[in-house]
């Protein structure tokens, strides 16, 4: 089979980048590597396995679980009650609204938006984390919003 220039071009392209990327690469040692922790609410770890953790840590990274506000109430009480329960979360892990990476916004009314966006506005600092947000199928219990975040620490 004849060597196209598009192939060979290719993988000297794909070998220069590996070169590249090694140069500035130090030797990873076992502790260098990014471990998973999970951060229990209580501190310790329940007896049987649960469905979920809702904090976990990854190196640098701080992932938390889908926050929901189970109670009645409106939009804008959810919201609020949702943003300080992540806060809360974030900061008891070494984080802060401010280290926000992403959010992910679940609304089981896509009208609910704009009332959503007046609670959620400042609350991430002056530069706000990447969003993606959605009008949800169903969320679990009386919660009009889920959140998660991806944040560093």
């Amino acid at each position: 089979m004849k060597n196209s220039n598009r192939r060979n071009f290719l993988g000297k392209g794909l070998a220069a980048t590996a070169a590249v990327a090694a140069v500035g690469t130090k030797t990873a040692s076992a502790q260098d590597k990014p471990v998973k922790k999970v951060l229990y609410k209580d501190g310790k770890k329940p007896e049987k396995a649960p469905m979920f953790n809702s904090t976990v840590t990854f190196g640098n990274l701080l992932f938390i679980a889908g926050v929901g506000a189970h109670f009645k109430g409106d939009i804008k009480a959810h919201t609020k009650h949702v943003l300080d329960e992540i806060q809360k979360q974030l900061e008891g892990a070494g984080s802060s609204m401010e280290k926000v990476l992403k959010c992910n916004v679940y609304l089981a009314h896509g009208e609910d938006f704009s009332a959503m966006n007046e609670e959620f506005l400042g609350r991430f600092g002056l530069e706000p984390p990447v969003r993606t947000t959605i009008a949800a199928a169903w969320i679990p219990g009386d919660s009009l919003i889920e959140i998660d975040v991806i944040a560093t620490t």
